[in-house]
């Protein structure tokens, strides 16, 4: 089934959620935890983004971020390939860091701000790994102390929504945390319409009219040339076209000719045009369409790394 497009706007609110792939450890020491977080103060600085709670466990990441006027894609396309980059040059590996697409959940602010919060900072606690207030790898210790000054997290708005006063402010929002008749459940937070919107009926109609060209977005025919898709197959998967256009049977060539074909056929090329510029034979680009659909993540991870690579331009 095909994944559905990601619907983003100036102001969008987002619960987003980002796995190792195949559930490997994307933090292992300190120093990684230290540089994904000044990678993410790095893009909140050039795109200028709201972060509202963050939390890092080792093998996944939990992000609370309202767009400005960069969206989404392109600011975790930004974060997730220059962490990437660090991780592989550091443990000296290659390929994918992060599972194929992350999960960005389209909230209503109004009614979740809270409530997410409170299940992204308890994310230690179920894990059985530490209490939030003894958990450093999250953004609850800038909520407890009214002195705390981190740059990178927006409590302002927040604490606001408990008290004017910030030493008050940060008095109920402890008692907020540690309020266990107030728990937030798991299905709670994910019982989204259209797997991509947490909201009741009202807000899920606002944003379709007021962003329906989002939701019906439909990919125009030959948006991106052949060389573009190449490019970004070369990219993301380290092979280079002429490495591709040899008879090589290595594992990431086929990946790469196969994603080629895939992408390419996304946007209206005929598999005899793909096929010339691959220098393959036809017949191995229909055979490639056949694993269209267990592809979709992978096709739309290279997607997205073109979006962002056009916006660049």
């Amino acid at each position: 089934m095909a994944r559905k497009t990601r619907i983003e706007f100036e102001g969008a609110f987002y619960h987003i959620i980002t796995r190792g792939n195949q559930r490997q450890k994307v933090f292992k020491h300190e120093d990684d935890f230290i540089k994904y977080l000044k990678t993410v103060a790095k893009y909140k600085e050039k795109y200028g983004f709201a972060l509202y709670a963050y939390v890092l466990m080792s093998n996944h990441t939990h992000l609370l971020i309202e767009t400005g006027k960069v969206p989404l894609s392109k600011i975790l396309q930004g974060i997730n390939q220059s962490y990437t980059v660090y991780y592989n040059k550091k443990y000296r590996t290659v390929g994918h860091l992060f599972q194929g697409r992350y999960k960005a959940i389209l909230c209503d602010k109004d009614e979740y701000l809270l409530s997410l919060l409170k299940y992204i900072h308890l994310n230690p606690t179920r894990a059985k790994i530490a209490e939030p207030w003894a958990y450093e790898w999250s953004s609850h210790r800038s909520y407890i102390s009214r002195e705390s000054k981190n740059p990178l997290v927006d409590t302002e708005k927040v604490l606001n929504m408990f008290s004017g006063n910030k030493a008050a402010a940060c008095k109920l929002y402890r008692a907020y945390m540690e309020d266990t008749a107030a728990r937030i459940e798991k299905q709670d937070v994910y019982a989204t319409v259209d797997q991509r919107i947490l909201g009741d009926e009202k807000f899920v109609e606002r944003i379709k009219k007021n962003v329906s060209a989002a939701i019906k977005e439909r990919k125009r025919a030959k948006a991106y040339s052949l060389p573009e898709i190449a490019g970004a197959v070369e990219q993301i998967y380290g092979v280079e076209m002429k490495e591709i256009r040899q008879r090589g049977k290595a594992r990431r060539l086929t990946e790469a000719k196969k994603m080629i074909s895939l992408i390419a056929n996304e946007y209206g090329y005929k598999n005899k045009e793909v096929a010339e510029y691959i220098g393959k034979d036809p017949m191995i680009v229909t055979r490639h369409l056949k694993e269209m659909d267990n592809s979709r993540g992978e096709i739309e991870r290279v997607v997205d790394y073109l979006k962002g690579a056009k916006a660049n331009v």
